[in-house]
């Protein structure tokens, strides 16, 4: 069981960075992609104030930010990790990991905006979902 869970916890590791890869690559994305769409509106980006394009460009990376969502995944496998060394009865604490784990997942999806990342953010769902239903074993 400790293999299992071990080789899970190593597959949600290599997705967190494949999605952390892909949260920087998407930004050249967004940005001309709201370039695109404020031309539609207005007619002609040329006549907006760059101002307000840096304002919007900025909104929208907060609203998309997953950074956070990134950094606790990571800091979950750690956890995750520590939990499946101990010894004596652990499997309260990694349930109730996997239940972070899936909602750091779900806010990744869905602030993602860019499918080759929507497409990790849904791995490591799977990942985690095969991963609850092994811990569910555990006492």
């Amino acid at each position: 069981m400790e293999d299992i869970i071990g080789s899970q916890i190593n597959q949600i590791e290599s997705l967190t960075k494949q999605a952390a890869d892909l949260a920087e690559a998407r930004k050249e994305d967004q940005a001309d992609r709201l370039k695109q769409q404020l031309a539609r509106v207005t007619g002609n980006v040329e006549d907006i104030d760059p101002a307000r394009i840096a304002q919007e460009l900025a909104l929208i990376a907060v609203k998309s930010d997953v950074t956070e969502e990134i950094d606790r995944l990571g800091a979950h496998v750690a956890t995750a990790r520590d939990l499946v060394q101990q010894s004596g009865a652990v499997g309260r604490k990694l349930d109730f990991l996997m239940q972070e784990f899936n909602r750091e997942a779900n806010t990744l999806c869905s602030k993602s905006g860019f499918a080759a990342l929507t497409t990790v953010g849904l791995e490591l769902k799977t990942v985690i979902d095969q991963m609850r239903e092994q811990v569910q074993n555990l006492e």
